[in-house]
């Protein structure tokens, strides 16, 4: 977060929002520092619900978050739906959005869920081959229509 906070395409950014998980709270306050900003956070941006498994082993989370991709209308293993929480972040995101009238907007949430949301605003189905290639990415939209104009890129090397 620090490399991209140093980034020149986030000067323009006036207005931070994250949700309300700390690992979010967090990333975002290292943009707010950067550039004397506040964070405004809402609920609604959070990552899918997946309180029925709680932590999964790394290899049974991909199995698990393959299915979740793969079958958007069904809760698998009483997770979230895809589908519901495509519709959720969207919902969030579309409303801060439209009240937004200063300057660029850096919303930092989680990965499936921007997975999600960058599918419905690129007209795609929900397809994990969309999905970030490992953790630390961010993509770009315009202003105020929520294009994507860029994919996936990752915040820093990869370490």
């Amino acid at each position: 977060m620090r490399a991209i906070a140093a980034l020149p395409m986030i000067a323009g950014v006036g207005a931070i929002w994250a949700s309300t998980e700390t690992k979010a709270i967090e990333a975002a306050g290292i943009l707010s520092a950067a550039h004397g900003l506040g964070i405004q956070v809402a609920e609604d941006l959070g990552e899918n619900d997946r309180t029925s498994t709680g932590f999964l082993p790394p290899s049974e989370f991909e199995r698990a978050a393959d299915a979740f991709f793969a079958q958007p209308e069904t809760s698998v293993r009483g997770w979230e739906r895809a589908v519901d929480a495509q519709a959720r972040v969207h919902r969030a995101v579309s409303r801060i959005a439209s009240s937004h009238v200063n300057g660029d907007l850096a919303i930092v949430a989680h990965g499936a869920v921007g997975t999600l949301l960058f599918c419905m605003l690129a007209g795609s189905l929900i397809n994990r081959s969309f999905d970030q290639p490992f953790q630390g990415h961010f993509w770009r939209a315009s202003l105020p229509d929520l294009r994507p104009i860029e994919g996936w890129k990752p915040i820093a090397p990869r370490a």
